[in-house]
């Protein structure tokens, strides 16, 4: 009953409205016919008078014009032999101008290439209007049709342009009163039909409505609502195999967010925003974004050695509260660990400035100051590390196969910093930054960097870099 009902709305209103724009373009059409034979004939009739330059004639005869007729807007004469200016206007504040502020730019170029035929634009105007001075005639953004056609001499040779603009309200308000009748016609005839199809199908809608009410609810992420709809028929079966499919929903999602958490533990969600941007279930091989990125390396010194004398379980566990603290150091201050070589951190820092890498290193020194305390405190050795930090472009993606996909970061920018942390046990420094580094430091004041070595050629790079210690004792230490 409701489909039909809303099919009579539809029908009834389509025929409403393809009439409506059926009597709309009538209008406008006989509107557009009068505004043509009236500017023809007045750009003949005033001929002579704009050949003689006796424009005060020709504004005179705009007034009355605009005081017969309501209908019109504005009235505009240019010259062609003054460059287009208007000679005559009316309302007159648009007298000696070019391009009047009255319609779009573009509407009066038209109108004054305007060479042989009528020109007929349906446009609105730019500001409100007075005619005569301090009755508004037209509002700012009325729509309004322009008429404009040339103004020839005897020899057939355009000398001026004839425009007019003409009001839409009547035509806006004929077309309003008939669909207003049309309306109500309609109304009352459907009236009827409304009252007997809500009265039938009112038992029907109301379950299927909490249904619907319940579909939303759960679209919208409430996994936990059930529709409650008691019914003996098939609405009721509907809705018990409608809450056993939330159920299962529910418990799809659940089991898929836990996948997505277990797989960000493995994926930093800032290299997620690059190769899965289109969703991790979208990932592919070959994926890549070039970058300039800050790397920082960090690697145990003495940890080969050291590994010897424990057990592969006292290794793990060791490493694993050690990668803890650096993790936390380097989490905190905006950087994220792209991948763990052994001992070794890969850590990067997508920001404009290095100042968060630089504060990473201060705060790992200072973890792994806390690391070796709780270290001594159990009789266990404590340990060293090296840090090196650079900046430059690398590529971030996907390498591997289709059953085997690994994010990685690749560039000669990552070798450097590498090479560099290396560097820290021949100048017996905790961390060495790069040049790019020490540039790109949004407060280098705030490190008190010390310049190690001014032109060090690192291994694997052609091109020398001046490289900068970063102090191990300092405020935040502290």
């Amino acid at each position: 009953m409701t489909a039909t009902t809303l099919l009579i709305v539809a029908i009834i209103g389509s025929v409403v409205w393809l009439w409506a724009k059926n009597e709309s373009h009538l209008y406008r059409q006989q509107k557009r016919r009068e505004a043509q034979s009236l500017v023809v004939a007045l750009a003949n009739a005033w001929t002579n008078e704009l050949t003689d330059q006796n424009w005060s004639q020709i504004r005179l005869g705009l007034t009355l014009l605009m005081e017969r007729n309501s209908d019109f807007i504005y009235m505009l004469v240019s010259d062609v032999r003054a460059s287009n200016q208007i000679v005559a206007a009316s309302p007159i504040d648009f007298q000696e101008q070019y391009v009047p502020d009255i319609v779009p730019p573009g509407i009066t170029e038209g109108a004054n290439r305007t060479l042989y035929n009528t020109t007929v634009v349906e446009t609105f105007i730019l500001r409100d209007l007075e005619f005569p001075k301090g009755k508004i005639r037209a509002r700012r953004g009325e729509r309004v049709i322009e008429v404009s056609t040339a103004i020839r001499n005897s020899a057939g040779e355009k000398i001026g342009t004839f425009r007019i603009g003409i009001s839409l309200i009547a035509v806006n308000d004929a077309v309003s009163n008939a669909i207003r009748k049309a309306l109500i016609v309609g109304a009352c005839g459907l009236g009827v039909g409304l009252a007997g199809a809500y009265v039938l199908a009112h038992q029907l809608s109301n379950p299927i409505r909490r249904l619907h009410v319940s579909a939303f609810k759960i679209a919208a992420g409430d996994l936990q609502h059930r529709a409650e709809v008691d019914l003996a028929d098939e609405i009721g079966d509907l809705a018990i195999a409608f809450n056993e499919m939330s159920a299962a929903l529910q418990d799809s999602f659940s089991r898929l967010q836990k996948t997505i958490e277990s797989f960000e533990r493995f994926v930093p969600e800032k290299f997620l925003s690059v190769i899965a941007s289109d969703g991790i279930e979208n990932i592919q091989v070959g994926v890549a974004s070039t970058r300039v990125i800050t790397i920082l390396f960090a690697d145990i010194r003495g940890y080969t050695s050291m590994s010897e004398h424990l057990t592969p379980l006292e290794v793990f566990s060791f490493l694993n509260d050690y990668l803890a603290s650096m993790g936390l150091a380097i989490s905190e201050t905006g950087g994220f660990i792209d991948k763990y070589i052994g001992d070794a951190i890969m850590a990067l820092f997508d920001d404009e400035a290095t100042d968060g890498a630089l504060h990473a290193a201060r705060a790992m020194r200072f973890m792994l100051q806390v690391f070796n305390e709780e270290r001594s405190h159990q009789g266990l050795p404590t340990i060293d590390i090296g840090i090196g930090i650079h900046r430059g472009e690398v590529v971030m993606g996907t390498v591997g196969f289709s059953s085997r996909i690994e994010s990685t970061v690749v560039g000669d920018a990552v070798n450097v910093a590498s090479r560099v942390e290396g560097l820290t046990r021949k100048y017996s420094c905790s961390t060495l930054v790069t040049e790019p580094v020490v540039a790109a430091l949004r407060h280098p004041e705030a490190f008190n960097l010390r310049l190690v070595d001014q032109s060090v050629k690192v291994r694997g790079k052609d091109e020398p870099v001046a490289i900068y210690e970063l102090p191990v004792f300092n405020e935040f230490e502290l």
